[in-house]
């Protein structure tokens, strides 16, 4: 195992690559920077297949991505099973050519404590990044509770109580941290999901993204079960045909496991003239397309998930001083503020109505969108998360 004087970090997600993730990549990047030697295990996809590579100084190990779970227990059993021996066999690597003092395990799923609990016998710390309330992840899936749900809190609980220390993305998940998974208040820091703001550049719109329309929404995100986009089409829908809103384009970026789906739904409806989906982008050609809009659109439902989740996509429309609409979200309120319009719970007639008002209101939409970037700039960007993401790892090391 190498000897080194620095603090010694091995980082572990299951759900996305490195440095894809980007919270998980705000993290590595902030602690390299604070002299943590950093280490990254995590799946292949979306053009990462590198088994093994140093990015901005972090070393990323990376598996094969597991087979897709969409259909179960088994299958989900399937994916975890396969993630998990991936992790002790690259922990085992890591620890042999850096070593590690912390494991920083990165939910879902709440099974990380698992190779945290094996490395607490060898002198490793845990600190758990709580990205996703797995329970009521579950919930909002499948629309109910049962077996897998309180197996699911079974293991949140187990997860935070081989914690040292844990980091919520919001004071709601703090909450939960404190009341539920029974940690002291000390133990637990939120440190916000947000964009680094000198990394999100406010630039002039590329108007062939517009497709001739006067009014451009963005969404970026995931399409999958518990994102809303059935509600966006529905809410699109009432805009154009009920409301007359016809000089109007949406633009979709992301992937996921509804995207076929919405596509269809789309078509069907007689909207493929007002649609773009444009995949996956990063970097520099996602920055084009919501510099080019003209409103941000949520449209999470509201659901046990989502009510105490933060939406990134929030933060980068506010970071490029966008107006947001939203459904009325416990945290999506408490990020927004006055920068977003807060349609009625799952009502995409009602979501409609918000888009429209600012279309006919643009001078109130950019003082809103003014309002968001303050807020980011002063209060919610990476800037300020960074000093409490160290003092969590400050309080580790004191474990």
């Amino acid at each position: 195992m190498v000897q080194t004087n620095a603090r010694r970090v091995l980082i572990v997600v299951e759900n996305l690559p490195v440095p894809l993730d980007r919270r998980v990549w705000l993290e590595a990047t902030t602690l390299k920077s604070a002299g943590y030697e950093v280490s990254v295990i995590c799946p292949m996809g979306r053009g990462w297949d590198k088994p093994y590579e140093v990015i901005d100084g972090v070393h990323i190990y990376r598996h094969s991505e597991p087979p897709e779970a969409h259909s179960g227990a088994v299958a989900y059993a399937k994916e975890y099973g396969h993630a998990i021996w991936h992790w002790f066999r690259l922990a085992r690597k890591v620890r042999r050519e850096r070593g590690f003092d912390v494991i920083h395990g990165c939910n879902p799923p709440d099974l990380i404590f698992l190779l945290g609990l094996w490395y607490r016998f060898r002198g490793v710390r845990y600190l758990f990044d709580h990205h996703d309330v797995s329970p009521e992840l579950y919930q909002a899936k499948f629309g109910k509770k049962g077996l897998m749900y309180y197996l699911m809190r079974i293991l949140e609980r187990i997860t935070f109580s081989v914690a040292d220390v844990s980091i919520a993305t919001n004071e709601s998940f703090r909450e939960i941290a404190v009341k539920r998974g029974k940690m002291a208040a000390e133990d637990v820091f939120v440190v916000r999901s947000a964009p680094r703001v000198e990394n999100f550049k406010i630039t002039a719109p590329d108007l062939d993204m517009k497709k001739g329309a006067k009014t451009l929404m963005g969404y970026v995100g995931v399409i999958g079960q518990q994102e809303g986009m059935d509600l966006l089409v529905d809410a699109a829908e009432h805009l154009i045909k009920v409301l007359g809103k016809t000089d109007v384009h949406f633009a979709i970026v992301g992937f996921g496991p509804q995207l076929p789906d919405v596509k269809n739904d789309v078509k069907s409806r007689g909207l493929g003239d007002y649609f773009t989906f444009t995949g996956a982008l990063y970097g520099k050609d996602l920055l084009k397309v919501l510099n080019s809009s003209d409103i941000g659109v949520s449209p999470d439902p509201k659901n046990p998930m989502n009510d105490i989740s933060t939406m990134n996509k929030v933060m980068e429309y506010m970071t490029l001083e966008k107006p947001v609409v939203q459904f009325d979200l416990k945290e999506g309120r408490a990020s927004a503020k006055q920068a977003s319009l807060y349609a009625t719970a799952n009502d995409p007639q009602d979501f409609a109505h918000k888009i429209c008002w600012l279309i006919d209101n643009p001078e109130k939409g950019r003082k809103m969108g003014e309002i968001g970037r303050e807020r980011v700039l002063d209060q919610l960007s990476w800037a300020h998360s960074e000093k409490f993401l160290l003092a969590a790892y400050e309080r580790v090391f004191k474990k």
